[in-house]
């Protein structure tokens, strides 16, 4: 398995790097009126229109200033692209997929039916999200919207 890792406080995450379109710099983020809490607005990237979700809302955690090391990892799910903003990039990681076990019912208090696996690596664990579980069928509506 190949896959963009970052992080989101202390915890690693893994996305498959075919999801992945780009990791850009953040960027200037324009608000966007009744929006969902965990949508930051929206950017123009290149011409269109893309609704950033701020991860660390998604999850429920403690939200931060962006500094240096934010990125806005770029993704398509079900043919809408969307940015999500994590803490930093960490790299692009090949592991075998037979490292990977199935979630337990609670990682690091986020709800279980977002990740896809938790890769053990030699000194931590990777939590593998799916990242068209991430939201839920009303809120890629509400992002169509956005």
């Amino acid at each position: 398995m190949q896959l963009v890792t970052f992080s989101i406080g202390d915890e690693e995450f893994g996305v498959d790097i075919l999801q992945v379109q780009e990791i850009i710099r953040t960027m200037e983020i324009t608000k966007v009126p009744k929006a969902p809490d965990f949508v930051e607005g929206v950017i123009n990237l290149r011409g269109k229109v893309i609704p950033i979700i701020d991860l660390r809302k998604r999850f429920g955690m403690e939200t931060r200033k962006h500094d240096k090391h934010t990125r806005i990892i770029v993704i398509e799910i079900n043919n809408t692209i969307v940015g999500f903003v994590v803490d930093s990039v960490s790299e692009v990681l090949r592991i075998p997929a037979n490292t990977v076990e199935p979630p337990p019912p609670v990682v690091s208090g986020i709800e279980s039916e977002y990740i896809s696996g938790v890769g053990k690596l030699t000194d931590k664990l990777l939590i593998l999200l799916d990242l068209n579980k991430l939201l839920s069928g009303e809120e890629k509506e509400a992002l169509i919207q956005v």
